[in-house]
């Protein structure tokens, strides 16, 4: 399993606008032509950053490793492609692009995009199995380790949004309905697998330093908004992915057990979820 990076200087700023196309191939279960490209507005002393400690590299290699664990052996990224600002000082090693562009990139480093904040995200119009636009990560969240703590390993998020951009495949959680009514008349965290253990409880204050029990609405016997699913970090089951690749244990896509989900309710349009990792 091979992997290798080519960094190209990416000349001029081509707009977000327009289609989509990836050039992204499988040949001999392995991606070709990944592009990652780094917009021109992020600041050149924070991009250096990125590029001296080759932490989109870094990051990739690591995802194909893990992608490779998760698709049964079926997929590894074989090549990536690191589109780099023409305002950057040239290097020896830089290449002129041949048909990278920005617009039709795969993966974006980009400022926070509004509501987003830092977390990573997959820009996605369509239902169950239809290919997203891009991902977009920002440069914090590839240079401050701090946020491994809230979204896990780097290598497991790119494998978690590679399969809503490649595959149209949706989260295993449902923040519109975290929780429902289970069978015994119980509520239950919207979570993909049920056999993920963890408690329901209330952050006692912003900055989550505590956490407390959930509040019930008087009206609807519900948890409250307030109230969230803290999964334990030590787990049996290895699924899954699209719920909370964090977990050290999860390993895996899909499983059979999920409830409330986005993907669970929406499955049936297609065969296609239930066909990859």
């Amino acid at each position: 399993m091979a992997y290798s990076a080519h960094r190209i200087l990416f000349l001029g700023l081509c707009l977000l606008s327009g289609i989509k196309c990836s050039k992204v191939v499988l040949e001999n279960n392995g991606y070709k032509n990944l592009v990652i490209a780094i917009n021109p507005e992020v600041p050149e002393n924070t991009s250096y950053k990125l590029v001296k400690n080759s932490k989109e590299t870094e990051m990739v290699r690591g995802a194909s490793k893990y992608l490779f664990t998760a698709s049964a052996k079926r997929f590894y990224i074989k090549d990536v492609k690191i589109l780099i600002p023409a305002t950057w000082e040239t290097q020896p090693n830089y290449a002129r692009p041949k048909t990278e562009s920005y617009s039709e990139a795969d993966v974006i480093i980009a400022a926070p995009y509004m509501n987003y904040g830092n977390d990573p995200y997959t820009l996605q119009y369509g239902g169950c199995g239809e290919a997203g636009r891009y991902i977009h990560l920002t440069p914090d969240f590839l240079i401050d380790d701090k946020f491994l703590q809230i979204y896990g390993p780097r290598e497991r998020v790119l494998v978690h949004e590679w399969a809503h951009l490649r595959w149209g495949v949706y989260d295993e959680y449902n923040e519109d309905k975290p929780f429902y009514f289970a069978p015994d008349k119980s509520f239950e965290a919207t979570r993909c697998s049920v056999d993920i253990t963890g408690i329901m409880a209330e952050c006692k204050d912003p900055q989550c330093s505590g956490i407390k029990p959930c509040e019930v609405d008087q009206v609807t016997g519900s948890p409250t908004k307030k109230c969230q699913f803290f999964p334990d970090k030590k787990q049996r089951t290895t699924s899954s992915i699209m719920f909370y690749q964090g977990l050290n244990a999860v390993k895996e896509r899909h499983n059979e057990k999920c409830n409330g989900n986005k993907h669970a309710l929406n499955a049936s349009v297609t065969k296609t979820c239930h066909k990859v990792l």
